[in-house]
């Protein structure tokens, strides 16, 4: 069984609409309510237009915005107000450290090369 996003009325009683179609996680709305953010199963964050027609609740289609690099303590998204702008955590790619050379009795060698 895989992870789903729902919205459901608060507080209630009422049906409940799937806003993910393929597994998600990490749910966010945009400040004015007019769509979904979340993170599909392969990292992609994704948007989906809701809105309400009277009484009747709209999922629109769901958008692919980008790939987000996730890490062992999961993925922090958070949208602009307008959802134009991602502020993502994620991990730091460790730059590996060069190799350390040690020359031994190097004065040995500065004397044999300077009596020749």
């Amino acid at each position: 069984m895989r992870d789903e996003v729902y919205v459901a009325p608060f507080p209630g009683p009422g049906r409940k609409w799937q806003i993910s179609i393929a597994g998600g996680m990490s749910p966010h709305w945009r400040q004015d309510g007019r769509e979904v953010y979340y993170l599909a199963e392969d990292n992609r964050l994704i948007a989906v237009e809701v809105g309400q027609q009277g009484s009747t609740f709209e999922v629109g289609g769901a958008s692919p915005l980008f790939a987000i690099r996730s890490s062992r303590l999961g993925t922090t998204y958070r949208a602009s107000p307008d959802g134009r702008r991602f502020l993502v955590k994620t991990p730091v790619e460790e730059e590996r450290p060069s190799p350390l050379t040690i020359v031994l009795n190097w004065t040995a060698d500065l004397k044999r090369k300077a009596g020749r």
